[in-house]
């Protein structure tokens, strides 16, 4: 059967699909206006950080851009929070091993997999401008919602995964900075229908 456009597939699909990106881009709001209160809070209040949120980034990335099989390539909208740290070290060296929590959210703009996310993230500095970064947790995304033999998509199976991400990034002042990230959803032997996915993205920070 020859496939129509894009938008009528979309109308095609179950409303488990709708519902899951509807939530997944009210997560992203959501983010982004609690940063923003956030921010306004800060300026309030000269002098006093945040007691709860440490950063709010956004920006895009592309789903599975290396190729296999499957359709591949199509963009996504991101956005994470990540939160304070629990506790602080008496040196900077120590310090580097205790980790942000975060929560975020990833939305395809072609009606494929879209997920949510948490989990700890650790940022290294390399210089006062350069650091790294990485992050470990688990992700709940809607790629087994419906079958792969009417879909082009990266198979998932079992929800939720495991999400691993690295990132290199550059800050570009005392609050902004750029970053280049790479993350993988995959899975335990428990779920061996997984193929995994891989993204790779840029996204702009703002620190409070």
């Amino acid at each position: 059967m020859v496939r129509g456009p894009i938008f009528l597939e979309y109308w095609n699909v179950p409303r488990m699909r709708v519902g899951t990106v509807t939530g997944l881009g009210l997560l992203l709001a959501v983010m982004g206006a609690a940063c923003a209160h956030a921010a306004d809070w800060k300026k309030a209040e000269t002098g006093t950080q945040p007691s709860l949120l440490s950063e709010f980034r956004f920006g895009f990335s592309s789903q599975a851009p290396w190729g296999s099989q499957y359709r591949d390539g199509s963009a996504n909208l991101t956005g994470e929070i990540l939160f304070a740290k629990p506790f602080t070290a008496s040196d900077l060296f120590t310090s580097y091993f205790i980790p942000r929590p975060h929560v975020g959210g990833s939305l395809n703009f072609d009606g494929e997999t879209s997920f949510a996310y948490a989990g700890l993230s650790w940022t290294v500095d390399i210089t006062p401008s350069l650091f790294v970064e990485g992050s470990l947790g688990g992700a709940f995304h809607d790629n087994n919602k419906r079958p792969f033999a009417s879909r082009t998509e990266q198979a998932l199976g079992c929800s939720p995964l495991f999400r691993e991400a690295g990132s290199v990034g550059v800050r570009l002042s005392a609050n902004w900075s750029v970053m280049a990230t790479v993350e993988r959803l995959s899975a335990s032997s428990s779920c061996s229908d997984s193929r995994g996915l891989t993204n790779v993205g840029a996204r702009v920070g703002y620190s409070f």
